[in-house]
């Protein structure tokens, strides 16, 4: 089939990847040990570990893994805790042992901890202590035969280690206590495994490097199979894209999303890695004070977020003070990036804010917008290299240039499909190689590709599709709001009306005035007729705003 969007890409990026040029995410890693060895390769509350100190400790923790019984290539490893040091070391072990990473929310219920360990069929786990209580609550219903447990500050160099360890000891007296008689410390693991080297396995494109859950806030969890072909073509794609952007080893790179994410997973955590950059990780974004505190004492030259964290960013005192000089590359992605955000983040930093988009299922890069784009455009950009976008309707027919429909994808960094579940498979994954992705979108002219909204979310006021995301961008340019959610609400006579649901950012803001503006911007029927106000906006664990909890 003929490709249906204008080629329109930004100078010197190709139309096609070298596919071959990795034959696992490993060797990937171990070519960037082989160049960058001494280079700082993460770094977590104030220890920095090199590309060299990553090899030693990965290569412990996957002896001990290969060491362990019952395990064999391909099965299944969780990985459950925040960004800390522990996180990455246990991410390339998994993989250079030849398993597959199970990456875990450590925020999860006992009830959906349960479900993904059951469905993944993960048999080992390594979590963090904090957590442990909820996995103590479900192990006997689970699989899981292993269990590596790690401190917050098991990485950390003397002081610090000390003062972390002292204040988890505090803490630990007011989480619930744990039991769990299958484990062992991280420490005594990488102790353990130090007795021999790990034996490399031989993965190919066709090996799952990682099972990511996805789905879980419309509906049953689903492990989405991303190999390690499918997490090489990424690589290569964001990589081919960012080229006369980036400098092999001089990179500073702020991954305040968790790694459990796919967005932050590949793009900080492996594209980074690929071109020898420095990960600094950030533990606790939410701790928005300690967040802009940590960045005021770094030179970082890129940063990659969703839309609530910059917003949540640029309204913290100390924002100001920040160095942005060296700021190359500021990237948002997860949800729709919105125009008074990113116009206050090129006045504040001097660095356009770039929308991206992607899915779980595509691990995630699917377009992105030119890196040489002057202000903000209100689109997720290009399709990257050897990737095809489409348009189709609900007959899988493809539209022209303009029309509205589903955004629909094929390209190498496309899923193998859901773990397990065949039948969940078919109905997004077409016979041809078409990912349906759920999301409403149309192309312009010159090929840029527009977000309208999730299917699900789209309400219908008389008839009319009237799309959230629309309503919520005119909302959030107004000075008095932070941040805003809407949905729509059953109503007799048109069926579903407008509801919007605000954080004041100026107390004396109301209902009217919010009214009045959104009168002025929008056609009568996408006004909203109830306007809510809250305290604070539920969210997923990256910060995007929960329209199914609002309903």
């Amino acid at each position: 089939m003929e490709k249906v969007w204008l080629k329109s890409y930004p100078p010197g990026v190709p139309e096609e990847i070298d596919l071959d040029a990795y034959h696992s995410v490993t060797d990937v890693f171990e070519q960037a040990i082989d160049r960058f060895g001494e280079l700082p390769c993460f770094r977590n509350l104030g220890t920095t570990l090199s590309y060299n100190e990553m090899d030693r400790y990965t290569d412990q923790l996957a002896s001990y893994l290969q060491n362990l019984p019952d395990l064999d290539k391909g099965d299944r490893i969780a990985v459950m805790m925040p960004n800390v040091l522990q996180n990455p070391i246990a991410i390339f072990a998994i993989l250079r042992a030849g398993f597959t990473v199970v990456n875990t929310n450590p925020l999860y219920t006992p009830r959906e901890l349960k479900h993904q360990l059951t469905d993944s069929g993960a048999k080992a786990i390594v979590v963090m202590e904090n957590f442990c209580h909820t996995l103590d609550d479900v192990i006997e219903e689970t699989p899981i035969q292993h269990v590596v447990t790690t401190q917050l500050g098991d990485m950390l160099r003397f002081p610090k280690s000390l003062i972390v360890n002292l204040v988890v000891k505090y803490v630990k007296k007011m989480v619930p206590s744990f039991s769990l008689p299958r484990s062992v410390s991280f420490k005594q693991a990488l102790a353990l495994g130090a007795a021999q080297r790990h034996k490399p396995v031989s993965c190919n494109h066709e090996d799952i490097a990682f099972l990511q859950y996805t789905g879980g806030t419309t509906g049953v969890a689903k492990g989405a199979m991303l190999t390690h072909g499918n997490m090489i073509a990424n690589m290569q794609q964001a990589s081919a894209w960012l080229k006369d952007l980036v400098n092999d080893g001089e990179e500073v790179i702020v991954t305040a999303l968790p790694l459990y994410h796919i967005f932050s997973l590949t793009a900080n955590c492996l594209t980074f890695m690929k071109v020898g950059a420095l990960n600094y990780l950030i533990t606790n974004p939410r701790d928005m004070p300690g967040f802009v505190k940590e960045l005021q004492e770094l030179r970082f030259t890129a940063v990659t977020g969703v839309n609530t964290l910059f917003n949540a960013l640029m309204n913290t005192p100390g924002f100001e003070q920040i160095d942005f000089s060296h700021l190359k590359l500021s990237l948002g992605g997860g949800m729709a990036v919105q125009q008074p955000v990113a116009e206050r983040w090129q006045q504040s930093t001097e660095s356009p804010l770039l929308e991206a988009y992607g899915l779980t299922e595509t691990s995630p890069a699917v377009c992105i917008n030119p890196l040489n784009l002057q202000e903000y455009n209100g689109s997720i950009g290009l399709p990257v290299p050897s990737t095809e976008v489409s348009i189709q309707d609900d007959q899988g027919n493809l539209l022209p240039q303009g029309e509205i429909g589903e955004l629909c994808v094929r390209g190498p960094q496309v899923m193998k499909g859901y773990w397990q579940r065949p039948e969940e498979t078919a109905k997004v994954l077409s016979s041809d190689g078409w990912l349906k992705t759920g999301d409403v979108a149309q192309m312009d002219e010159l090929g840029f590709f527009r977000i309208v909204d999730r299917l699900k979310d789209m309400i219908l006021v008389s008839g009319f599709n009237v799309y959230p995301n629309e309503i919520e961008a005119v909302i959030a340019g107004h000075e008095g709001v932070l941040e805003v959610g809407v949905i729509g609400t059953p109503d007799e006579e048109s069926g579903e009306v407008v509801k919007a649901v605000v954080v004041k950012k100026d107390p004396a803001l109301d209902e009217a005035m919010l009214i009045e503006h959104c009168r002025e911007n929008l056609t009568r029927y996408k006004v909203p007729k109830i306007i809510e106000f809250r305290d604070e906006l539920p969210k997923t664990n990256v910060g995007k705003i929960l329209r199914r909890e609002l309903r």
